[in-house]
């Protein structure tokens, strides 16, 4: 490991990517430290710590919510756009023609489309985002004039950090856009340390041991599921052309156990926290009924119990629902049909699909059941510890978690191409 970290260093062209992705973060962690004038820090805190929405919507957007800064919409218009995108393809076969068959070229079509989505996507949603704090009292009364300047600004901060995001990706190493939430997920831990620092208490000792433990077990928890797959053994049939013999010989097709990665829990989060947040919109209406009935479904999903149940719920549903979207075993059985290869004691086709389809359906079991408990792990350890001080953010701890092994996957292929080249 340490070997490898001075690897990064060592190598010249490894070392100016490393500078470039460190350099790109200190410059989103600028924007992210420059707030909007006028805001009352202390009821943006408050407010953002009893709101579940909007506090996983720091979580995506890299933490820029806690100031309210120039990007605080983060990256997170640029998510939705992206899972809208690929949702669409369900609907339309043109676009999941351009996504699957037509190769980089068809891909890169398909993610200026998610770029032309998020413009709309950020005006729409500065514009709620503005509206709900102007109710809460976190920001003043905005003019039609300062309404749109503030709508600007956080568009603009959307796109920037999105240009950001590529940039890295494009010149650094591993995916831009998930490092910049990795960033703003990371920045936020010395704060939490110096406040739990400045609380200590020998009585709370073996409450933070048990807590480090519970952390450790979870984070293996985290990577051996994260890394997990069922390997299809496939084989290929000899072929001769010519002089030359093709085929005849073993590989395997990895299935994820998590193929759905997070998006299931942003999903399910994004639907059970809905009533809640048209509550808070609609608790400003001088009506009667319509308060009543805004008091009633935020006093609904107040309910911590109920909340936990419906999430992991949903949370499990959508973990079958986008593996289903994103993983075809018909075109995968079609792929290896067309090169030769077939699955031992399965007929090439239709019986392969099915059979593809079994086994997905098997350990998306296992890797909807651990998303879902994931999700509702904030809930599991305060109700354990019976303290609101220390949370363990299953969303924020598997983001992390997951870019961490991603980045370092990244890192070995570039260490090893490096190898290849001085041999």
């Amino acid at each position: 490991m340490f070997k490898k970290l001075s690897l990064l260093f060592t190598i010249p062209d490894l070392r100016k990517k490393v500078l470039f992705i460190l350099g790109v973060l200190a410059v989103f962690r600028i924007a992210a430290a420059i707030p909007v004038p006028g805001v009352d820090a202390e009821r943006l805190g408050a407010f953002l710590s009893g709101n579940q929405f909007f506090g996983l919507l720091n979580i995506f957007s890299g933490g820029v919510l806690d100031n309210l800064s120039i990007v605080m919409l983060g990256v997170g218009p640029y998510i939705t756009a992206s899972i809208i995108m690929q949702l669409l393809t369900m609907i339309f076969p043109l676009l999941k023609e351009m996504y699957h068959e037509e190769g980089e070229a068809g891909r890169q079509k398909f993610n200026q489309y998610a770029r032309l989505l998020t413009v709309p996507l950020a005006l729409l949603q500065s514009y709620g985002l503005l509206v709900l704090l102007i109710r809460q009292q976190v920001i003043p009364n905005l003019s039609p004039f300062d309404y749109a300047t503030s709508m600007i600004v956080a568009t603009a901060g959307t796109l920037f950090l999105m240009w950001l995001g590529e940039l890295i990706t494009e010149k650094g190493i591993g995916n831009g856009v998930s490092l910049i939430i990795f960033a703003g997920i990371v920045s936020g831990l010395p704060l939490a340390l110096r406040q739990e620092l400045f609380t200590f208490s020998f009585e709370k000792v073996p409450v933070f041991i048990a807590f480090i433990a519970v952390s450790l077990v979870v984070i293996a928890g985290v990577v051996i599921i994260s890394e997990g797959q069922r390997n299809v053994p496939v084989s290929y049939a000899k072929r001769i052309r010519g002089m030359r013999m093709y085929g005849g010989v073993s590989t395997h097709l990895p299935l994820r156990v998590n193929q759905a990665g997070v998006i299931p829990i942003i999903f399910a989060i994004s639907i059970i926290l809905f009533p809640g947040l048209i509550g808070s919109f609609l608790a400003g209406v001088p009506n009667p009924m319509v308060q009543r009935a805004a008091n009633f479904l935020i006093q609904i999903f107040n309910n911590q119990m109920l909340y936990g149940i419906v999430y992991f719920v949903l949370v499990f549903m959508f973990t079958y629902f986008y593996t289903a979207v994103t993983f075809d075993p018909q075109a995968i059985a079609d792929n290896v049909q067309k090169q030769g290869g077939f699955i031992l004691g399965v007929r090439p086709g239709r019986p392969t699909a099915e059979f593809l389809a079994h086994i997905l359906s098997r350990i998306t079991l296992v890797g909807g059941l651990f998303l879902g408990i994931v999700a509702v792990l904030p809930l599991i350890v305060q109700g354990v510890f019976s303290i609101q001080a220390l949370t363990l953010g299953g969303t924020a701890l598997l983001i992390v978690v997951s870019v961490v092994l991603e980045t370092m996957k990244q890192v070995d292929a570039q260490l090893v191409m490096r190898e290849y080249e001085s041999l």
